[in-house]
């Protein structure tokens, strides 16, 4: 069986914690190397890495490019614009093509649908490296993140706030795996989408009230509140009015407590100034943390672990 990575939900507890102590392994055996060098067990000498993009990014591509090369392979990238996929290919017949040439294939996609169809077909690993449906790859480096600075996220509890948006599903995925509390507090009509919502089981609790979500709990994450694609952005601006993150609803959090977000930040919008670069903040960790969460996605695929 290929090992897909496509949604947390689908990993067994067990592979998920296993994902998660590798990148703590990785990342701590690396302390003071140039970002360059190979990793001692180089479980991708010789793969290479197709990396897809129909969404513009930053941190993914940078930090599975560098991922890939840390774990000995290469990586050759390209806008859908540039495929056949951008004038008409069939999904399918993408994979039957890349699997023929490359070890993995990591995918940033419009539709979730397209993801799945691709892996369906597909004879190499797929990652979801974003889709309008979840973001898991980010939920990693957020859970190495917090571990890091936390110790072990199980039974802790993490606040959402804002939009119930494909991070937020893959942090409802994450829950029930791995023994958090996960607190969502986000307006009615931008609420996560019930299918995922009911994978969180009780774990997950939704309010629409952000201080009753925040309050007392050891982590507090936000996001941006109008995502690529997005075509609503006064409704938008006007819904979540109430629900940017700032000192004040920091303070209802645990004294203690820690905040994230997976950027691009609207300063002023989802959170302020003195929040994300704070003391509390840990959001520059979080971004590094890309690296080495994927690193571990990347080397269980190829079953190193």
């Amino acid at each position: 069986m290929v090992r897909h990575f496509l949604d947390i939900h689908r990993l067994s507890a067990e592979d998920l914690r296993a994902i998660l102590d590798d990148a703590h392994a990785r990342k701590k055996s690396r302390q003071g190397w140039p970002k360059g060098r190979v990793d001692a067990d180089a479980p991708a000498r010789d793969r290479v890495l197709a990396m897809v993009f129909e969404k513009n990014s930053t941190r993914t591509r940078f930090s599975f490019d560098a991922a890939i090369r840390q774990l000995g392979g290469s990586a050759i990238i390209a806008n859908a614009a540039d495929m056949q996929l951008g004038r008409g290919e069939p999904v399918e017949d993408t994979a039957k093509v890349l699997s023929r040439m490359v070890d993995a294939v990591m995918i940033r996609a419009n539709d979730h649908e397209d993801v799945e169809r691709f892996a369906r077909v597909s004879s190499v690993p797929v990652v979801n490296a974003l889709t309008d449906r979840s973001h898991p790859c980010q939920i990693l480096a957020d859970l190495l993140t917090i571990e890091e600075h936390r110790g072990p996220v199980k039974g802790k509890t993490i606040a959402w706030v804002g939009d119930g948006n494909n991070v937020c599903h893959s942090f409802m995925h994450a829950a029930p795996k791995l023994g958090f509390t996960l607190n969502v507090a986000c307006p009615a009509e931008y609420h996560p989408d019930l299918r995922d919502l009911a994978k969180g089981g009780d774990h997950v609790h939704l309010t629409s009230d952000p201080r009753e979500a925040v309050r007392g709990a050891d982590v507090v994450v936000t996001d941006t509140w109008v995502s690529m694609g997005d075509q609503d952005y006064e409704d938008r601006l006007a819904a979540f009015e109430a629900y940017g993150v700032d000192d004040a609803l920091m303070d209802e959090a645990a004294e203690d407590a820690v905040f994230l977000h997976c950027l691009p930040a609207h300063r002023g919008e989802e959170v302020s100034d003195a929040v994300i670069d704070g003391p509390r903040s840990l959001v520059w960790d979080e971004a590094e943390n890309r690296i080495h969460a994927q690193k571990a996605v990347l080397a269980w695929c190829f079953e190193a672990f």
